[in-house]
C-alpha cells in the first residue's frame, strides 16, 4: 500500500459504514469531509470523482472505488492482516461475497421501496422479489449467529450492523430478539463509539 487512501465521506450518511470499516481494519487514510447540506456533493469537483453524486467513495493509488459494497470488498480485502474477509480458496468467501451482495441488491433497494410506501411491482420483476422473503432469508441468517458466517465476525457484519440499527430506530424493520441481539452486538464494538462520536464532531462543524 504504497498510496494512502483519501476517503470522501458526509456525517450522518450511509458513508459511515465505510468510516466503521476503516476504523476497524486500522487503515490510515485521509478524511475528506462533503457537506451534504450545501449540496457540495453535486459541485463539479466532488461530481469528477463520483458522476452520481454520492458517498462514500476512495482514491487508492490509480484506483477509484464508489458504491459501498465495492468499498468493503477492496478495502477489506486490501488489509487481509486484519481478518475481516475469508480469502480467495476459503470455503467462507463465497458466503461472505453472498451477503454483502445481498446487502446491496436486495436489502437497500427493499429498505427504498418500504421507506417510500412504494410498490415494488410483482416478484418476478423486483429484485428482490418480496419484502417478507428478503427479510425471512436475513432474519434466518442471524438467528444461526452471532455473525452473518455463524462464529466468524467479518466485515460484513460492519456493513450490516450499522445499518439494521439504524432501519429498527426509524421502524422500517421489527425489533425481533435476532436483529436486536446483533446489532447490539455489533453497537458494543469500540470502533463504532469512535465513528459515532467522530460522525458527531464533524456534523456539529457544519451546523
Amino acid at each position: 500500500m504504497a498510496s494512502e487512501i483519501i476517503f470522501y465521506h458526509a456525517p450522518n450518511a450511509r458513508s459511515g459504514g465505510t468510516l466503521l470499516l476503516l476504523e476497524e481494519l486500522g487503515a490510515p487514510y485521509e478524511l475528506r469531509v462533503l457537506n451534504l447540506n450545501k449540496g457540495e456533493q453535486r459541485q463539479p469537483a466532488y461530481l469528477a470523482i463520483n458522476p452520481m453524486g454520492k458517498v462514500p467513495a476512495i482514491v487508492h493509488g490509480e484506483s477509484l472505488i464508489t458504491e459501498q459494497v465495492a468499498i468493503y470488498i477492496y478495502l477489506a480485502d486490501l488489509f487481509p492482516v486484519a481478518g475481516l474477509a475469508p480469502q480467495i480458496g476459503d470455503p467462507q468467501r463465497g458466503p461472505y461475497l453472498r451477503w454483502l451482495a445481498f446487502y446491496g441488491s436486495c436489502f437497500e433497494p427493499a429498505m427504498t421501496d418500504r421507506a417510500l410506501k412504494r410498490d415494488s411491482g410483482t416478484p418476478r420483476a423486483s429484485p428482490y422479489g418480496d419484502f417478507e422473503t428478503m427479510f425471512g432469508t436475513l432474519t434466518k441468517q442471524l438467528e444461526q449467529g452471532p455473525y452473518l458466517l455463524g462464529e466468524r465476525f467479518s466485515a460484513a457484519d460492519l456493513l450490516w450492523g450499522l445499518s439494521l440499527a439504524y432501519m429498527v430506530g426509524w421502524k422500517l424493520v421489527p425489533d425481533l430478539p435476532a436483529i436486536v441481539a446483533y446489532t447490539a452486538r455489533i453497537g458494543a464494538r469500540p470502533a463504532v463509539a469512535r465513528v459515532k462520536a467522530k460522525d458527531a464532531e464533524l456534523a456539529a462543524a457544519q451546523a
